[in-house]
């Protein structure tokens, strides 16, 4: 097959690395230009002799007559950020295929990972799909499930679960459309749901909300963006959480929600509603990630005030 990748990041390159392993030929890469650290994909396939672009925006028409010479069978979405147009989509002789980390309809959006995690879900997957102009909005051709386990974080659940089993099923995918054998199932429109990005004020932990609300909100942030309380005014990043619940009114007497009740083997334990939560990581704002117990927080500090 004669593929192009319109994607970026660790997927992307996986992704590129794939095919190019079956013997297919990627004839174009397109990713976003970048804004800090070098992009993997676009390494991987410069390092291959790929033809890479990196327009700004792919509505441009530079970037439609760049995918109409890449003379492509298969457009691959492979993590994408910016929009891509029909007009684009429909270049390739099979169209385009789309990646999105979850089970369509539900939780359409770019953080639709960690919002299956906070949501509390015990089960997310992926969708392959035909993209349109609408966001995570075309016909499904492939949908895989994983389990969310309870002490999965975001990082477990997309590293450990969704990127390889995703970059498999981009492949298979391929084929099927290649072959004339891919279904295209309308999604479920009365299901559907959209969350935006997680940023700031979603990351933001409210300590009188219940240990399990908090503590899904912790791991669905980890490691990125890291869900965040503050210390004297100051936030304070936590990761590698855990979770008790208080079954007995004297465990929680006399304790305030938000305080920091002990200091466990390194950890922070602190007092939310029904229970506890033990936090053994932590970064200060602008410092580094560490062991949370050096992060200078005291017992009797109430976080969040």
């Amino acid at each position: 097959m004669r593929i192009a990748i319109i994607g970026q990041q660790d997927f992307g390159k996986a992704t590129l690395e794939a095919f190019l392993a079956r013997g297919d030929t990627v004839s174009a890469v397109f990713c976003a230009p970048e804004k800090g650290r070098p992009d993997p994909l676009r390494v991987a396939a410069e390092e291959r002799g790929v033809p890479v672009h990196q327009f700004p925006r792919l509505t441009d028409p530079a970037a439609l007559e760049a995918m109409r010479a890449a003379k492509a069978d298969v457009g691959v979405m492979a993590y994408v950020t910016q929009f891509v147009p029909q007009d684009f989509c429909t270049i390739p002789a099979f169209g385009t295929i789309q990646f999105h980390p979850s089970l369509l309809p539900l939780h359409r959006g770019a953080s639709s990972m960690s919002w299956a995690i906070i949501c509390g879900r015990t089960e997310t997957g992926f969708s392959i799909f035909r993209p349109t102009d609408g966001l995570d909005e075309g016909p499904v051709i492939l949908m895989r499930s994983v389990p969310i386990e309870p002490e999965d974080t975001l990082g477990s659940l997309y590293f450990g679960k969704i990127f390889p089993m995703g970059v498999a099923a981009l492949v298979e995918v391929a084929q099927l459309v290649v072959a004339g054998t891919a279904p295209a199932l309308a999604q479920y429109e009365p299901r559907a749901g959209y969350e935006g990005i997680i940023r700031e004020a979603e990351s933001r932990i409210n300590w009188a909300n219940h240990v399990d609300i908090t503590y899904n909100l912790i791991r669905g942030c980890d490691p990125a963006p890291g869900a965040w309380t503050t210390v004297d005014g100051k936030k304070l990043f936590v990761f590698n959480a855990t979770k008790r619940i208080a079954r007995t009114f004297s465990e929680v007497k006399g304790k305030k929600i938000g305080e920091v009740v002990a200091i466990n083997d390194g950890a922070l334990v602190v007092h939310g509603q029904g229970g506890f939560v033990e936090i053994a990581r932590a970064r200060p704002d602008g410092g580094r990630k560490g062991v949370a117990a050096e992060a200078g927080v005291a017992v009797g500090t109430i976080l969040g005030a």
